[in-house]
């Protein structure tokens, strides 16, 4: 008998459902496509019900495709994207506003201002921007009328999208979340691990909308809503829940995902890296108490801009066109595309940042920017590597990388000749709903250690670096230089 667990995979772009076998191979799914919201220049929405009934869907057909019932449900997550709900009804007051969304720019910088930036990234390790929950959760509260009154009372809940689903499954019995997404909130005071009064008033809002917080592997409870009772024993934030796929238990081990944005996430051990150079401190995984470090660089478009070059200016007609474009020319004739569509990440983190296409000459043409918008993926990497280790952390021997991006083998050669690193790719890439099936394994019992969780990850592919420095240093120079003429500040 095959033994199998089951992954809630909720990312900005789609909701997946996967089941594994207990080595980690996949043995049903089932996907739909999420819709994006923009409704002003800069911000970004989701439907929570269209998120919620889509789950549903994507779980009832990879149950029904499994082999055997799962022992257990890992749920994943995007990070940040903050939803309030009517405890009584389980009705969001409003769409999720996604992480991507930049309309607390203001507020952030009035904030900074005022001297408050020091006091957020010594108690969460992250710095003042809108990515982050708590400026979302307090516009909210400031534009919907009566809603911080309700709030007060307690007849409101907040949740990133992991605490939404775990309360729509349990049918309202548990309002909880994990300690990656709670560090993720601005919030939560990653060193005592526990929601911060002095952040809780910085930003004016009420501690009762606030959930439980809980280990990764954890019996979150159970869900009668695909027949017999299933335990809910595993959670983390996407990024998160990679790293664990990834098998980066060790610290120095560093993974990168490659899906709407790019994140680069460096174990850290039991050390809270402060940096210098604007990446962030966060949880890695907490166990039986204990929290495990990390150090991360966002990027805030990577295969988004893939989607930008098919749906919005319809140079390609699928992405897997553009690996067959990069390839059939030697080089981008000096065009950068800096995808600063939504402000940039680390370590700019600029949100009024805008996006540029640089460099364009008569002979450029649409593999010339199709290429750009690739390289600029390997490009952003770098900006992240060269800030970690800028920051002291450990030199890493390789990086792993997942997401759609990944299988694009001309996009791995060149991110590892950019980054003079080997770039692993392993068998699985799915490794964001396999690290939330193994933490959920964990939870159930059905791993023992984080050993046995290692045994899970196998490399498919590696790429190693060939392009000579002198040339690595001269794209990356003009890259740096690209980039420059964007940032809102100059």
């Amino acid at each position: 008998m095959t033994r199998t667990l089951l992954a809630i995979d909720q990312g900005t772009t789609s909701t997946r459902a996967i089941v594994f076998d207990t080595t980690g191979q996949v043995v049903a799914r089932a996907q739909r496509e999420l819709p994006q919201i923009f409704p002003a220049a800069g911000w970004v929405e989701h439907d929570p019900e269209r998120i919620w009934s889509d789950t549903l869907a994507v779980c009832r057909t990879a149950l029904a495709e499994s082999p055997e019932r799962p022992l257990a449900i890992g749920i994943t997550n995007q990070r940040e994207t903050t939803v309030l709900w009517d405890r009584a009804t389980g009705k969001p007051v409003y769409h999720a506003i996604v992480w991507q969304d930049r309309r607390t720019a203001g507020l952030c910088e009035a904030l900074a201002a005022a001297g408050h930036g020091d006091t957020v990234t010594a108690r969460t390790g992250l710095v003042l921007d809108p990515y982050f929950s708590a400026t979302k959760i307090r516009w909210l509260l400031d534009t919907l009328p009566g809603l911080r009154q309700r709030a007060e009372a307690g007849e409101i809940a907040f949740g990133t999208l992991d605490s939404f689903l775990l309360w729509r499954l349990t049918e309202g019995r548990v309002h909880a979340t994990d300690a990656t997404n709670a560090a993720r909130t601005m919030l939560f005071n990653i060193h005592s691990q526990c929601w911060d009064d002095t952040l809780l008033t910085l930003f004016d809002i009420p501690r009762a909308l606030l959930p439980e917080v809980y280990d990764n592997a954890h019996p979150f409870g159970t869900t009668t809503l695909f027949g017999p009772p299933l335990p809910i024993t595993g959670m983390a934030g996407d990024q998160q829940a990679a790293t664990v796929g990834q098998a980066c238990f060790r610290p120095g081990r560093v993974k990168s995902t490659y899906g709407t944005g790019c994140f680069m996430v460096q174990n850290t051990g039991d050390t809270v890296v402060a940096s210098r150079h604007r990446l962030l401190s966060t949880v890695c995984y907490r166990l039986e108490g204990q929290p495990t470090y990390a150090v991360e660089g966002s990027i805030f478009i990577a295969g988004a801009a893939v989607q930008w070059l098919r749906d919005a200016i319809r140079l390609i007609g699928h992405a897997g066109e553009t690996e067959a474009l990069a390839r059939g020319i030697d080089h981008t004739g000096g065009v950068y595309l800096v995808p600063a569509f939504t402000g940039l990440g680390a370590p700019y983190w600029d949100p009024l940042a805008r996006g540029a296409i640089i460099g364009l000459t008569r002979d450029s043409g649409i593999a010339h920017i199709v290429r750009a918008a690739l390289e600029s993926v390997c490009y952003q990497t770098r900006d992240l590597m060269e800030a970690m280790r800028a920051d002291g952390t450990e030199a890493p021997d390789a990086l792993r990388v997942d997401g759609g991006m990944v299988a694009n083998d001309w996009l791995m050669q060149f991110l590892a000749d950019m980054l003079a690193v080997p770039v692993e790719r392993p068998r699985v890439i799915e490794t964001t709903a396999l690290g939330a099936a193994g933490l959920a394994g964990l939870g159930a019992g059905v791993f023992d250690s984080l050993d046995a969780l290692e045994t899970l990850w196998q490399r498919a592919a590696a790429f190693s670096p060939s392009l000579p420095d002198n040339r690595r240093n001269a794209l990356y120079h003009g890259w740096r230089d690209a980039v420059n003429r964007t940032l809102s500040r100059n």
